[in-house]
């Protein structure tokens, strides 16, 4: 029996079909209190996703960067110094019960931490709300223009708009957890309800800490990305970011901490080799092309491997490495800086090695960039870099897919895709929001799980290494938001479209992934579905991984 009908059966965990939200009526967008898990917002984000219905664990909650700061400008140390770093990686809602939701896997609607229905009490709330905003921001408070002109200058600078006592709002609201808190301070955002939206501003201000638990270090940045999104700043926070930036040993050693800490990075690189070993078992000269290879670390065990395989190592290996500007401040150097750690291992296990520096953006690569030989196997690998390529909904360029058939057009061996398993590329703002609050949940429990709670090198890793994605997730539209990920079965109809097919994985993958998850957590979780493994937390899909050819 195939090991992923074997996994399937052991774990529990089924397969749930996505169905399609063709428009929501903007009425009903903006009445909506809380929405339930990962409504896709198109047709076009159809998909497979995992069920961990077995497993009864909560939702994980996520926290962290202060909430007091002022992010309209960059000249505030305080307001962007967690924020100056993309992550290597970078999670919608129905009032039924809908198959369709991405990463909700128990089988009733809903669950307890993922969302709550309209109640008296969330009426009531509103009333109150409105007679406290007259009662402190005067009769006038709901006349929209003014107080709009005054947050599109930057800062929030209008008179009529006084800080308010907060055991006044305390008394008025005690009813909101964090969440709910958020959900209708997003809610306030989408209505254009700024002064509602401020005072939940500062109710969350009370609420949040970068040092406290994962909902309120998650509930901490998303303050930041909502206040952002508000001052209309999210683009100059996730571009140009220079306050207190860290140095790039401090950077390197950050990321380090996640590397370790959990097992996000090392799924893609243990999955990712795991399926170019199988390919290219038998072939004598091996071009690997990866999208992402920052410090080249992904590829040490595969040389290890390569060098002991049967039949000798290769005639020659082959890496070709694509990077940006942002790999090479964590490195503190460019591209060669990996190919000569690369060769030297190389040369070391008797195999022969050229290695090739790409130093740009995925969007700027061309066939010629890549410098493909006659003769030599192709392996392409993409670990956690597509979602950063604009799509059709962004430029009429649709690098997505432009990329995807120029790989096709190399004629490449094995192909290998790991992404997040979110859906936030064309979702609205709200949607998007939920679909973030219930993503880095997940990922900041998971990381809380292994480290103290004052642990200061996982405070500054979240900092410094995601708190800029959830900013940019939150704040920013259109050509701004560089952080658009899509569910696993976008991902398959992209391949499909590109003239790709799937590229069953064996259970030597699988198996290299579960004696990886040994080593963390027992509240991992892995899949295979459909041919693709799923690395969950609790019963919360993180992560894919798949292969095409």
């Amino acid at each position: 029996m195939r090991a992923s009908q074997n996994s399937q059966a052991s774990s529990g965990i089924h397969e749930m079909h996505h169905q399609s939200v063709q428009k929501i009526d903007p009425y009903y967008l903006s009445h909506l209190h809380i929405l339930e898990n990962n409504v896709s917002p198109d047709a076009s984000s159809q998909g497979n996703s995992v069920n961990f219905s077995s497993f009864k664990d909560q939702f994980f909650t996520l926290e962290s960067f202060p909430a007091t700061a002022d992010l309209s400008a960059c000249n505030s140390p305080s307001a962007v110094s967690g924020l100056s770093s993309r992550s290597p990686f970078s999670p919608q809602g129905s009032q039924s019960c809908s198959s369709d939701q991405p990463h909700s896997f128990d089988n009733t609607c809903g669950s307890p931490q993922s969302g709550c229905s309209v109640t008296d009490d969330d009426n009531e709330l509103k009333y109150k709300l409105k007679e406290l905003e007259i009662s402190l921001l005067g009769p006038e408070s709901d006349i929209v223009d003014s107080c709009y002109c005054s947050f599109r200058g930057g800062a929030h600078q209008d008179a009529s708009v006084a800080r308010w006592n907060w055991n006044q709002v305390a008394e008025m609201i005690p009813r909101l957890n964090l969440r709910d808190t958020l959900i209708h301070c997003a809610q306030a955002i989408h209505d254009s309800d700024l002064n509602v939206a401020t005072l939940f501003m500062d109710v969350l201000g009370k609420m949040v800490s970068v040092s406290g638990d994962p909902a309120q270090r998650l509930g901490a940045y998303l303050l930041e990305g909502l206040r952002a999104r508000l001052e209309r700043s999210g683009s100059a926070i996730y571009k140009a970011l220079k306050c207190e930036e860290p140095t790039s040993s401090e950077l390197m050693s950050y990321m380090s901490v996640l590397f370790q800490i959990c097992p996000y990075f090392k799924f893609a690189y243990t999955s990712a080799n795991a399926i170019i070993w199988e390919a290219m078992v038998n072939e004598p000269i091996i071009h690997i092309i990866d999208f992402q290879i920052a410090q080249g670390s992904q590829y040490i065990p595969l040389i290890h491997d390569l060098a002991n395989r049967p039949g000798g190592p290769p005639v020659l290996l082959r890496i070709t490495g694509v990077d940006d500007s942002q790999s090479s401040h964590a490195r503190g150097g460019g591209l060669q800086i990996v190919g000569q750690k690369l060769a030297q291992l190389a040369q070391s296990k008797g195999i022969p090695f050229q290695f090739h520096a790409a130093a740009m953006s995925g969007c700027e690569v061309e066939r010629s960039n890549l410098r493909i030989r006659p003769g030599e196997a192709l392996a392409v690998n993409f670990p956690y870099v597509l979602h950063h390529m604009p799509d059709e909904s962004v430029s009429t360029q649709n690098h997505r897919d432009r990329l995807l058939r120029l790989v096709k057009s190399l004629s490449p061996k094995v192909v290998t895709i790991v992404e997040q398993e979110s859906n936030t590329n064309t979702s609205p703002f709200l949607i998007r929001f939920l679909e973030t609050l219930d993503y880095y949940t997940a990922m900041f429990e998971s990381i809380d799980v292994a480290r103290s709670r004052d642990d200061k090198q996982r405070i500054r890793a979240e900092q410094h290494c995601v708190a800029r994605d959830i900013v940019n997730m939150v704040a920013c539209e259109g050509f701004e938001r560089i952080e658009r990920h899509e569910l696993l079965g976008k991902w398959r109809m992209r391949m499909k479209m590109a003239g790709f097919t799937s590229y069953p994985l064996s259970s030597s993958v699988s198996g290299a992934v579960k004696n990886l998850l040994r080593d963390f957590n027992g509240n991992y979780r892995l899949q295979e579905v459909d041919g693709s493994l799923y690395l969950g937390w609790k019963n919360r899909a993180m992560a894919t991984s798949s292969a095409w050819r």
